[in-house]
């Protein structure tokens, strides 16, 4: 109740477009972050390739509806499904990968993606983008009460999903492979559901950018996206359901209000990312177990 009030009162907080616009992109953020939390923080797995599934939300959604006239969300549906898909195809190779073996497998991925969205220009327009792309509903204000509560919907559907057996069994897999499958857990099997459930969630982020932005080009889905989503993750606190929030909050809104320093900002913002790693190995969200 007090996430969804707080998520009522931001937009009036927060009046001006720019900042609205803000919250847009952090409510986007938080998707992005809790898929991929499911699959590193709770599963073990270093995926690199989550930009990929990112942008292959975005372009089927964006091409059903331009190019043939689908409906916005019927187009989401299929979106989502299809970056799940793709998800599960690349846990059928994953799961037999660990450590950075599956993180260069899976950028090997995001890259391949990439290139994809850039050369296939006949059906994604390439480096010259696909442009007038509307929003699934009017107002930046009412899109951000979608995004939002969407992501608030999530949230509460993997908290509820991580706290029963299902939880406890991506948990022993990410603590001891050998000792979980010796107590009858198919490793490869919920490897790949954590996949296939993380792809679908960014796929599902996905749909949402080309109506925010307007526009729909291969470069919002580089693998700089897939470290900014780890490092969110990272930050925020990995393997909780809240860290990857408050990950996502504090990356989507430092850069913002750091701008005043000019080009002092980035190294202002890589010197914090430095210190939080460094003293708080768990997270953000580490502070608040320490205090409780």
């Amino acid at each position: 109740m007090g996430a969804a009030l707080l998520i009522a009162a931001l937009p009036w907080l927060l009046a001006t477009p720019y900042w609205r616009g803000i919250l847009v992109l952090c409510a986007m953020n938080v998707l992005l972050a809790l898929s991929l939390n499911l699959v590193m923080g709770y599963t073990g797995q270093l995926n690199l390739g989550q930009s990929a599934f990112f942008g292959i939300g975005a372009y089927v959604s964006t091409i059903l509806i331009k190019t043939y006239g689908w409906n916005f969300w019927p187009a989401a549906v299929v979106a989502i499904l299809g970056a799940g898909f793709l998800g599960l195809a690349l846990a059928a190779f994953a799961v037999r990968l660990r450590g950075h073996y599956l993180a260069i497998a899976s950028l090997g991925f995001a890259v391949i993606t990439y290139q994809v969205l850039v050369n296939w220009e006949r059906v994604t327009e390439g480096v010259r983008g696909i442009y007038g792309v509307a929003p699934p509903v009017r107002g930046i204000v009412a899109l951000f009460y979608l995004v939002a509560g969407i992501a608030l919907v999530v949230y509460i559907v993997l908290d509820n999903l991580l706290r029963s057996p299902v939880g406890d069994t991506l948990r022993a897999i990410r603590e001891d492979e050998i000792s979980a499958a010796a107590l009858g857990v198919h490793g490869a099997i919920w490897k790949a559901f954590a996949f296939g459930v993380g792809a679908a969630i960014a796929g599902l982020a996905g749909c949402f950018y080309p109506g925010f932005v307007g526009t729909l080009v291969p470069d919002a889905f580089s693998i700089v996206e897939s470290f900014t989503m780890m490092a969110m993750v990272i930050v925020g606190g990995m393997g909780t359901m809240v860290g990857p929030v408050i990950g996502a909050i504090v990356l989507t809104f430092l850069p913002e209000l750091l701008r005043g320093f000019g080009e002092l900002r980035l190294m202002i913002y890589g010197v914090a990312l430095t210190l939080v790693v460094l003293f708080l190995p768990g997270g953000i969200a580490s502070c608040f177990r320490r205090a409780r």
